[in-house]
């Protein structure tokens, strides 16, 4: 098993140096998903909800939020992201909104946590646009789905 990086020879919480890494191309995509009842759906796919456009405001979230990842995660460096997307695709069997994030850069550290922070606050938007309509919407499965760069190689889930 690997060591914890951010973990000290006291065993204290502590930011990585990153200083003598080398720069590589960096990309992440993360995905998640919010449930929600066939009515709060129709409604988001509509277009009608009072609060306006439902996916815009959440993909903006989630590309606001990619980038200020660093203030939100304490032991994260600040990126200079080249690329985020982010996309919310409907799933109309199961009423679920699927919400895929993608961060590229050139960089010393990797974009996981960019990318898992773009989903995550995506689908904290959806929730709270909607929460009036539905309190019981569920947000499940994010997860990182693929990593490039850096020295640990390329990781992908294996679905």
């Amino acid at each position: 098993m690997t060591a914890l990086t951010h973990i000290n020879g006291n065993g204290e919480a502590n930011m990585v140096d990153i200083s003598e890494k080398e720069i590589t191309q960096r990309e992440a995509r993360a995905e998640g998903y919010v449930s929600m009842n066939p009515e709060t759906f129709a409604l988001i796919l509509s277009g009608k909800h009072q609060k306006g456009d439902v996916f815009a405001t959440a993909r903006i979230a989630g590309i606001q939020a990619a980038k200020r990842t660093w203030e939100l995660i304490p032991l994260c460096h600040p990126l200079m992201l080249s690329k985020v997307e982010v996309t919310l695709e409907a799933l109309c069997e199961t009423h679920q909104i699927r919400i895929v994030s993608f961060c590229k850069l050139s960089g010393k550290t990797g974009v996981e946590m960019e990318a898992l922070t773009a989903v995550s606050v995506a689908a904290l938007t959806l929730y709270d646009m909607c929460k009036a309509v539905q309190k019981d919407m569920l947000i499940t499965g994010i997860c990182l789905l693929e990593k490039k760069g850096g020295k640990s190689g390329h990781f992908k889930v294996e679905i």
